[in-house]
């Protein structure tokens, strides 16, 4: 069948129909057109440009993290990434364009400031973005709806949702990030990231656990372990080291468990990160369960022996009855917690050992809780986390028979003042000891330091005290924190090859990869104006000329 275009034109002429109107027809036509009076040019009214709030990558962002110091690594890394995309991170939420909420699932509490931090900012007319592990366990609940969500495995793409909820888009990156089928760590360790604190950097070492405790959302969140390889590993803390930090803590829902995923374990991780600890500075362990840490006692105990490795471990036992820890399927009995703690004790001498206990549990009797409290009776832990038991949505310990709340409440009480009744610290005034200055406390009053056991030694607020190990007499103690004074004449040692990054200054970005980001950023955000300015041509030549200047100094730079 021939198509429209097969027939031949041979002038423009046999276009015109016998029904089109004839020249004369169009010449009478034009008497009855009145001509439309032009503005003068100093008339003219200017188009108002609304750039901020039309741009992405131009805006405030405020950001509140919630949880554990896994959750707060996350968060460094979201803003390190939009800080080096052009957003700017802020301290005051009322400034703030965009807020960014970063969720812990672990209590009842901590997901109800969330929900109403929630409100709060759509009270304000605020725009929000979530992540954490409250949506990535629960994305379905009603006040999460129509609100873009960043997953804790997709942090790296939080630019993306970001830039997308500026512009009033609801975006979710819920997904798994998996390598041949492989379930992968996370996000990359190599990510741009502002450190809370600059001379701390936080490294996750694996995501997710083995272990699948009846009280626990986390789990839904995190999903089973993902290890990360040595090698990334390593390398991140080298880099760390050459940004000035003194101290670095490992993270994650279990690091004793690391490695059994990929082939290798704590122990051997470790051994290769102390080789990359400078003189002066200080490796942290986080959190291990205790069955996995049954396994590497020897070789633990002669890690948390080394010099730049804090003797300090957190193994949570729950609670002292076995049959509770069943129906909490922790996989461990008392003997076994026992176990870890007395043999590090003996080989690790002064180790401070940090526990955790829920007060509380379903079917925990009162028999059941008197073993808890003969467990703190006996061992005086320097640092106890009490918990209240709090039931959580979807978990097999929100079905079971829950102890009344007045008797949870009332078992909480006893623990604590059976905590607070004794002080773990004492003995230490009269010590000389090595500390590493790292923060500020809350009253600022004092400098924060840590000895090798981790234990808090509050030292004078002295400026060239900040990252430096120095040496101190103790001269008093408190329930949670001893007190300092330097040694005369004592030499403050500094630990890292390179001055610490300032405050809000984003880390892993050379001179060089500082300057390209900035263009790439600049020439982002040219490329967004390019859409909102078409047609104003003084506006795109005054943004060409920009560029070009911004170039021309940059190359010079970097050359």
């Amino acid at each position: 069948m021939p198509s429209a275009c097969d027939s031949m034109i041979d002038d423009i002429e046999d276009m015109v129909s016998a029904d089109d109107p004839t020249p004369q027809d169009r010449q009478n036509a034009r008497k009855s057109i009145i001509p439309r009076a032009r503005k003068r040019k100093d008339q003219l009214v200017p188009e108002e440009l609304q750039a901020d709030s039309l741009i992405p990558g131009t805006q405030k962002i405020w950001m509140r993290t919630w949880g554990c110091s896994h959750n707060n690594s996350d968060g460094e890394y979201m803003a390190g990434q939009l800080a080096a995309s052009g957003y700017k991170m802020t301290d005051d939420p009322s400034e703030a364009d965009l807020w960014l909420l970063n969720s812990c699932t672990v209590k009842n509490p901590a997901e109800d400031h969330f929900r109403n931090s929630i409100k709060k900012a759509q009270d304000q007319q605020k725009k929000v973005v979530l992540a954490g592990c409250v949506p990535q366990a629960q994305p379905r609940m009603d006040y999460l709806k129509g609100l873009s969500i960043i997953g804790v495995q997709q942090i790296d793409r939080v630019v993306e949702v970001v830039d997308e909820a500026v512009k009033g888009h609801s975006v979710r990156l819920l997904g798994q990030k998996k390598d041949g089928g492989k379930r992968l760590g996370g996000a990359r360790l190599d990510l741009p990231k502002i450190r809370k604190n600059p001379l701390i950097e936080i490294i996750s070492i694996n995501t997710g656990c083995l272990n699948a405790c009846t009280y626990c959302k986390t789990k839904h969140a995190r999903g089973d372990l993902a290890s990360y390889p040595v090698e990334e590993l390593v390398e991140r803390a080298r880099q760390s080291f050459q940004e000035g930090v003194c101290e670095i803590w490992l993270t994650s829902e279990d690091t004793g468990a690391y490695g059994r995923d990929i082939g290798t374990d704590l122990p051997s991780l470790l051994w290769r990160l102390v080789e990359e600890i400078p003189e002066g500075a200080m490796l942290r362990l986080g959190m291990t369960n205790p069955p996995y840490i049954l396994e590497h006692l020897e070789e633990m105990a002669k890690v948390l022996n080394h010099p730049r490795v804090y003797a300090f471990l957190h193994v949570p036992v729950q609670s002292a009855s076995d049959s509770v820890l069943m129906d909490m399927k922790r996989e461990y009995c008392a003997a076994d917690f026992r176990t870890v703690v007395d043999f590090l004790k003996d080989r690790v001498p002064g180790i401070t050992i940090a526990t955790d206990i829920i007060c509380g549990f379903p079917g925990e009797t009162e028999a059941d809780f008197q073993e808890t409290v003969e467990l703190v009776r006996q061992y005086r832990f320097p640092s106890l986390f009490i918990n209240q038991f709090y039931p959580r949505p979807g978990t097999p310990a929100a079905k079971m028979e829950q102890v009344p709340a007045h008797v949870k409440k009332q078992r909480t009480k006893e623990l604590s003042q059976l905590f607070h009744s004794y002080n773990p610290y004492d003995h230490k005034i009269g010590e000389r000891q090595k500390v590493l200055v790292t923060e500020e406390s809350f009253d600022a009053q004092y400098f924060v330091a840590h000895n090798k056991f981790y234990e808090q030694v509050l030292v004078p607020k002295q400026p060239e005290f900040t990252g430096k190990m120095i040496e101190v007499d103790v001269y008093e103690s408190g329930k949670h924190f001893l007190k300092g004074r330097p040694v005369d004449h004592s030499k403050p040692l500094t630990a890292s090859i390179a001055a610490p990054l300032l405050k809000g200054q984003v880390s892993g970005l050379t001179q060089v990869l500082l300057t390209v980001s900035c263009l790439d950023s600049l020439g982002s955000q040219v490329a967004k104006c390019i859409s909102f300015c078409t047609g104003n041509i003084s506006i795109l030549i005054y943004l060409m000329h920009l560029f070009i200047y911004v170039f021309k100094y940059s190359s010079s730079q970097i050359h």
